[in-house]
């Protein structure tokens, strides 16, 4: 089954062919990776995903569901959960806090309940706490979950960003860059992270990464992009012997 499904998508900026007749598809439990050199498109491609841009032309599929001109606000509840380039944390909140905004938000009760601090208040703050907890240890960041976000080094910091995401229960994952600033050992790390998410959580992924050990251990098939238009897809071994990515993006030292 295809979990997202983008036919002749294109958005342009003035003159700028952002994204230009993209089309791709993404399989339910599938990790797909979006490549290609700085200002390939691949960024405003997420953003037309989660409703941030509206297409020129073009439409979304999510589940066989349009969400072609989907509200922003609407990705969460549909299942569709996103982190972003520059991170984008509560920083003045402390870790656990960060992870209870997303769960918390989708819990029903009203102001009443709030105030008045109900059982039913109660009952849904304590499984919320429990289940941000569980989260954080999956990210081994529990035993920091009283630190303010602001505190944790940058590698952590990802990874938070990571948790944030995963608290709101989502379908589709959009990861934007989660190796960037990260030293070898931390990526490595996050590359096992990610795995085991994918398959204890039974996501599905779409991922834009510049760093190619990662990318390539990652992902089911890559997408790779060039001035907005697709040059190419197909297994990460496939695209590795690609010549149109090898002189767009790869480089030949990297086929070596």
């Amino acid at each position: 089954m295809k979990a997202l499904v983008v036919t002749g998508l294109s958005k342009s900026f003035g003159g700028v062919q952002a994204v230009d007749d993209l089309s791709f598809s993404v399989g339910e439990h599938e990790a797909v990776g979006l490549i290609g050199p700085n200002g390939a498109g691949k960024t405003t491609v997420f953003n037309l995903l989660t409703g941030f841009y509206r297409p020129d032309s073009g439409a979304i599929e999510f589940f066989g569901k349009s969400i072609t001109h989907m509200p922003p606000f609407h990705a969460v509840s549909l299942g569709i959960a996103r982190t972003f380039q520059n991170i984008r944390l509560f920083a003045s909140l402390s870790v656990l806090k960060n992870v209870l905004v997303p769960i918390l938000g989708r819990i029903g009760y009203g102001p009443h309940a709030a105030i008045f601090q109900s059982k039913n208040y109660l009952d849904a703050e304590e499984a919320a706490i429990v289940k941000a907890m569980k989260l954080l240890d999956f990210f081994h960041l529990s035993h920091k979950a009283d630190l303010l976000a602001v505190s944790l080094p940058y590698g952590e910091q990802r990874r938070l960003e990571l948790v944030r995401a995963l608290a709101a229960d989502p379908k589709l994952l959009l990861i934007d860059e989660p190796g960037a600033g990260m030293n070898p050992r931390e990526v490595r790390g996050l590359l096992d992270e990610i795995r085991e998410v994918k398959k204890s959580f039974r996501l599905t992924i779409l991922v834009i990464e510049h760093q190619m050990g990662l990318i390539m251990n990652l992902a089911d098939r890559l997408v790779v992009l060039d001035f907005g238009e697709k040059i190419a897809e197909g297994t990460p071994e496939e695209i590795r012997k690609d010549r149109k990515v090898i002189e767009a993006y790869l480089g030949e030292e990297f086929t070596c």
